[in-house]
């Protein structure tokens, strides 16, 4: 798998991610180390989780994989944190004293002493942006982390944190997607400024743009839990359709799958460094492995930038 440089660090990392969400809920470990053999063996290297995910249980599961099944050296290990894990005073937020707690607790389920790319998994409007800027600079300074990110920012957050750290952002994970380009308002522009990659999560628009819910919802998937179907849901729209539709004709017109159509078109997008996939099993892992393989033509897209394309107004382009 290629290789690519995460921002303007010195950091590189396959030009996809391993993605953990469902590890601990829908993934079980038999699956998730077929998974993450899967990845490795194709070349990929950065894996994400999150403290949040199945309650820690996603960073339990990686550690153990780490400490039994793959080389730790092999992976850039990325985890996020934020988000609430208990009701006391250090349990979630992004204050010096919840941070570092946090941090520790994922050192633990992960079984590594350093994380290579620790990320900001939300903005926390409670919290003087320069207290939590000391706690990753004491994160790093302490060598207990390599790099940092963040997470849902908007271009505003983004562009505020980044200038006040003393220790570079190198990456954000944002939702992005053909069905999803909100972030090329602000968030491309100021992430290109301050030299930040793009990490894209829900690259295949939650599943939508596979093509699997075009004629109804299949039992097995995401769209009928009772946990993901809101999530799946948002993308279902009538544009979302056509857009699906377009993504298919380029399939069938390329002898590949919407899937691979689709990731291609954002992991090729300007200022993406690694489009963070999931997958329920090792199946659909393999079908985003083949993407790899696949570069779309110019024409086509320009075709799928025309059929997805978001308004630009005032200010994003000017007064003219």
């Amino acid at each position: 798998m290629e290789k690519r440089q995460l921002g303007r660090s010195g950091l590189r990392i396959s030009r996809m991610a391993l993605g953990t969400m469902t590890w601990g809920g829908d993934t079980d470990p038999d699956e998730a180390a077929s998974q993450l053999v899967a990845f490795v063996d194709a070349g990929g290297t950065l894996v994400d989780t999150a403290d949040l995910y199945a309650g820690g249980e996603a960073e339990r599961m990686l550690g153990e994989l780490l400490s039994d099944l793959v080389p730790r050296e092999d992976v850039v290990l990325a985890t996020k944190t934020v988000a609430r894990r208990s009701d006391g005073p250090f349990g979630g937020g992004a204050s010096r004293g919840a941070l570092l707690s946090a941090l520790e607790g994922s050192l633990q389920r992960l079984r590594t002493d350093h994380i290579d790319l620790w990320q900001l998994h939300a903005w926390d409007s409670g919290v003087p942006i320069e207290e939590t800027l000391s706690a990753l600079d004491y994160a790093v300074t302490s060598g207990k982390v390599r790099y940092v990110g963040v997470s849902n920012y908007a271009g505003w957050q983004l562009a505020t944190a980044a200038s006040h750290a003393t220790v570079p952002f190198v990456s954000g994970q944002f939702e992005y997607s053909l069905l999803e380009r909100g972030i090329e308002r602000e968030v491309v522009p100021a992430a290109a400024h301050h030299g930040i990659g793009l990490l894209p999560w829900a690259p295949l628009g939650r599943g939508v743009l596979t093509g699997k819910y075009r004629t109804g919802t299949p039992a097995d998937s995401r769209g009928a839990s009772a946990e993901y179907a809101g999530y799946v849901e948002h993308h279902r729209t009538e544009r979302a359709a056509r857009i699906v539709q377009a993504v298919t004709t380029a399939a069938e017109g390329l002898g590949t799958s919407p899937l691979a159509v689709a990731l291609a078109w954002v992991r090729d997008r300007p200022g993406v460094a690694a489009p963070v996939v999931g997958a329920r099993d090792t199946g659909q892992l393999t079908g985003s492995l083949a993407a790899e393989d696949l570069t779309l033509p110019p024409a086509i897209r320009s075709a799928l930038d025309d059929v997805s394309g978001i308004e630009f107004g005032y200010p994003e382009r000017g007064t003219r």
